[in-house]
């Protein structure tokens, strides 16, 4: 199959936002892999397997968001690179 490097690329990022968001106190509820290209209807669509990140409670939404507010405060690296914080 050869969609497989996307998909075992997309559970290895939900697998790694559930833990670090697990270690900020957040747990989204309904995280799950999505594949597109079974539904693609059009030629050159790309093919990625997608983090659906699913649907969650206002308390929770309100709970990411503070941690990402908080990260972003803090100037936290992302992707390894430094983020600039305006």
């Amino acid at each position: 199959m050869p969609h497989i490097p996307k998909i075992r690329e997309a559970l290895e990022a939900r697998d790694a936002l559930a833990t670090t968001l697990t270690l900020a106190g957040v747990q989204l509820p309904a995280m799950d892999i999505r594949t597109p290209w079974a539904d693609a209807r059009r030629t050159g669509e790309a093919p990625y397997a997608l983090v659906h990140l699913g649907v969650c409670s206002a308390p929770v939404a309100l709970a990411l968001a503070d941690v990402i507010t908080r990260g972003a405060a803090e100037g936290r690296t992302v992707g390894g690179a430094e983020r600039v914080v305006e």
